[in-house]
């Protein structure tokens, strides 16, 4: 009689692909958008209000300071814009507007700084300054900031809007090798990708487990390297996915779709499981088209560096 009870209900425990992936995809989605907000700039002014969607920037204006991009920036940059038009439906503009931030204006507006050689920490520092007078961010007066990433992305909620600050190094030689090329791409599509969604770092720690994001990444200690060294670049290389991964589209697909007030929310997540199906359809459909490929790592595998 038990052999019975359990050859009926077996197949009731069978786990297909399809409910397998569609788990994980829920599970991810909960890692990386599903969190509340427990950490802020010390000095901030915590009486200003949060309010968090991962669409908020969706036809917002590209603001570039600092460097000129350089080629293999643009090309990165133009295959990220294109596909969040296609996403969202909405054009993401984009202009240089010098050295300054104060050029950018105010406004829905993501502020770019590029630069190649040493971090411009007064740079950094001045863009904050003017972010925290435009939008009222409650931020301490002249405080000095330090660039403590290669790549670092920050979004401000003031009393006059939201600021998003987005610090990336390029590339300083016309032609780059290809361990540079790939970091440094690399790099750029992750702050893009997580400035425009709101998606948070997903840190796996058994570097053998596969990715499924670019979210994803393995613990590193890498203080004491250079930025510019190959060792650096070739950790940083193998910590994460080369470019979004299919997750990734999906999760941009759902953004662009979801009716719920804040995407911190649980109810995106009950969204993003009803819909599952239609959404990873549209993702598949996304990561197939060639205009996105310069931003896209279709098997979500590591550089081969």
């Amino acid at each position: 009689m038990r052999f019975w009870i359990i050859s009926i209900c077996l197949p009731l425990f069978v786990v297909t692909p399809v409910a397998a992936d569609r788990a994980a995809y829920v599970h991810l989605a909960r890692l990386g958008w599903n969190y509340e907000l427990r950490t802020t700039m010390i000095g901030r002014d915590m009486s200003i209000p949060i309010h968090i969607h991962g669409r908020d920037l969706a036809g917002a204006s590209l603001c570039i300071v600092g460097e000129q991009p350089h080629p293999h920036s643009l090309a990165t940059i133009n295959a990220f814009r294109d596909l969040s038009e296609h996403v969202f439906g909405k054009p993401l503009t984009m202009r240089h507007a010098g050295n300054d931030a104060s050029s950018c204006g105010s406004g829905r507006t993501v502020v770019l700084r590029l630069y190649s050689g040493h971090p411009p920490n007064r740079a950094l520092s001045s863009d904050l300054s003017w972010m925290n007078q435009t939008y009222e961010l409650g931020l301490p007066e002249r405080r000095q900031y330090a660039v403590s990433s290669p790549a670092m992305a920050q979004t401000f909620f003031g009393r006059r809007g939201q600021g998003t600050h987005i610090m990336v190094k390029q590339p300083a030689r016309t032609r780059p090798g290809m361990l540079e090329a790939a970091f440094y791409k690399s790099i750029l599509v992750e702050e893009l990708f997580q400035s425009f969604t709101f998606g948070m770092d997903i840190l796996l720690f058994d570097p053998n487990t596969g990715f499924q994001s670019k979210l994803q990444e393995t613990p590193l200690r890498m203080d004491r390297l250079s930025w510019e060294s190959s060792d650096f670049m070739r950790a940083m290389l193998r910590s994460n996915p080369a470019g979004l991964c299919a997750f990734d589209v999906f999760m941009m697909h759902a953004v662009a779709q979801t009716s719920v007030d804040q995407t911190v929310d649980p109810l995106f997540i009950e969204f993003i499981d009803r819909e599952y199906e239609v959404l990873l359809a549209q993702a598949e459909l996304t990561m197939a088209d060639d205009r996105f490929a310069a931003v896209l790592a279709p098997g979500c595998q590591r550089s081969p560096i």
